[in-house]
């Protein structure tokens, strides 16, 4: 099954030029008596690059031979990261490099999906959103209420946020993962 520019959407995985990318950006445009063009900036799943190229409008791709396996973290052992394999209970091992950024939102028991390309571990995808507790912070300053006020917060995977002064040591936090922004607090 192949894809054309017209399929093109945020987060969709194409191979392209031998490689598999995901679409981060797409935006179609069309010049004067000129060949409409999609310009896109696009993330290599192998390396992480990420470039920007434009297509001819209408160009064919093929879809990645990508596999996704639902797993569960479990813990960090030395530099590698374990996961058990949700189908089968396999355990998973992935280095430092292969976790990557995703390392400083990994709490113990979440449920990440590891992409496979061509039978090999290429990445680990989080949920959008997680929920980490605050382990350090400054205690707010009473009265200071000025709207979009910060402070930094360890979280209890060592990742450093800014939160809301209002966010208090064992706070329980919401994450959007793609950006590593405080969302809310936990309910």
């Amino acid at each position: 099954m192949g894809f054309t520019t017209s399929d093109f959407r945020r987060g969709l995985k194409i191979e392209w030029d031998g490689k598999p990318y995901e679409i981060l950006e797409f935006q179609h445009s069309k010049v004067a008596q000129g060949q409409a063009t999609v310009r896109t900036k696009l993330r290599d799943l192998l390396t992480g690059r990420v470039i920007e190229i434009n297509f001819r409008s209408g160009e064919k791709f093929e879809k990645p031979d990508l596999q996704e396996r639902e797993a569960q973290y479990l813990y960090k052992e030395g530099d590698r990261f374990v996961f058990m394999d949700l189908e089968d209970y396999d355990q998973i091992y992935l280095s430092e490099r292969e976790v990557g950024d995703n390392a400083k939102f990994l709490t113990e028991n979440l449920q990440v999906v590891i992409l496979y390309y061509k039978g090999r571990v290429i990445g680990l995808e989080l949920p959008k959103v997680v929920e980490i507790k605050v382990l350090k912070t400054e205690p707010g300053v009473k009265g200071d209420t000025v709207g979009t006020a910060t402070k930094p917060a360890t979280l209890e995977t060592g990742a450093i946020i800014q939160v809301p002064l209002f966010i208090q040591e064992g706070d329980v936090i919401k994450i959007d993962t793609r950006t590593g922004e405080y969302l809310e607090r936990a309910s």
